[in-house]
């Protein structure tokens, strides 16, 4: 743990919550395609904001990195989007994969559980749970890229949504240092297992 004060520590978390919802508030109004295609930039930072699945996935993926703590509080927030690429350029290119909204729903489902049950996963197992729901949302991500579209800028566009994302979750996990912020993280993720549920079950009922 940090030996920062407890004020201190809430500064901190209270400033990256705010920052990291602000960005991915202001970010789609502010950013530009650069190229003039639809499915430039702009739309490719909006899309993992559009989807309420794929948003609540990201911002576990912070939130478990932050529970977790070193080296995995820095290693999720990057394994995730640098295997969601991959992941995209599948779907851009057509690989036939299993249904990959079940494997979406099913992250939504398995990250809150993680973080509603304190689950203290290895950091090759965690690294493998990211990595393995990452491809799914980046075929998501790549398979509904826009026609005539740049696929460099809106691959950009949502990797740094993305971030964002993670970085809100982080902001959220500082709240861990504290025992009714641990209790509250905790019940944030019981609540999105719960909505995981909802998903799991429309996925496989389509």
């Amino acid at each position: 743990m940090s030996g920062r004060p407890p004020r201190r520590r809430g500064r901190t978390a209270l400033a990256l919550i705010i920052g990291g919802a602000g960005a991915m508030m202001a970010g789609p109004a502010a950013a530009h395609d650069g190229t003039g295609l639809p499915g430039g930039f702009a739309s490719g930072f909006g899309h993992p904001l559009g989807g309420f699945d794929h948003l609540l996935a990201m911002v576990s993926v912070g939130l478990w990195g932050a529970f977790l703590g070193r080296p995995l509080s820095y290693a999720l927030p990057v394994i995730f989007p640098a295997v969601m690429v991959l992941g995209a350029v599948a779907g851009m290119v057509d690989v036939a994969l299993p249904p990959v909204q079940i494997g979406i729903a099913l992250s939504v489902v398995i990250l809150g559980s993680c973080i509603a049950l304190a689950l203290r996963a290895p950091v090759w197992l965690a690294a493998l749970i990211v990595a393995m729901f990452a491809v799914c949302h980046g075929y998501a991500h790549g398979r509904e890229l826009p026609s005539a579209a740049d696929p460099i800028g809106y691959s950009a566009g949502f990797v740094l949504a993305t971030g964002l994302l993670h970085l809100f979750g982080i902001g959220i996990g500082t709240l861990n240092h504290w025992r009714r912020g641990r209790i509250a993280t905790r019940s944030m993720g019981g609540a999105v297992a719960g909505i995981g549920l909802w998903f799991l079950f429309t996925a496989m009922t389509a």
